[in-house]
């Protein structure tokens, strides 16, 4: 299952040297629930050693949408040693997600 991420433990999680990825959701949202079991999935099946998959609800972590200019959802960034590397915005397919991993890693 995907990490939740929060505004006491997301600098830590995303500057840890990893590939992180956060889908920024909400409840809501219709296409954040298509998305949503993607990224469950893919938190079961990466190696955690390298990447780790986190979800982040904007309703409840408001500040951290902000800080990050997120306007749409879902928008999934792909972090790479504390910094943004990429942006996807909107329900995607998991090998979209999968690719732009393998790209980073």
């Amino acid at each position: 299952m995907a990490l939740a991420l929060t505004e006491e433990n997301f600098e830590k999680i995303v500057n840890a040297g990893k590939v992180v990825v956060v889908d920024f959701w909400a409840e809501w949202c219709m296409p954040c629930k298509m998305i949503g079991p993607i990224m469950d999935e893919l938190a079961n099946e990466v190696d955690t050693d390298k990447v780790t998959i986190t979800k982040c609800d904007v309703d409840k972590e408001r500040n951290i949408a902000i800080n990050y200019s997120i306007t749409s959802i879902p928008s999934i960034l792909f972090f790479k040693d504390g910094k943004v590397m990429d942006q996807i915005v909107g329900a995607v397919p998991k090998k979209m997600l999968v690719d732009k991993i393998n790209e980073l890693i």
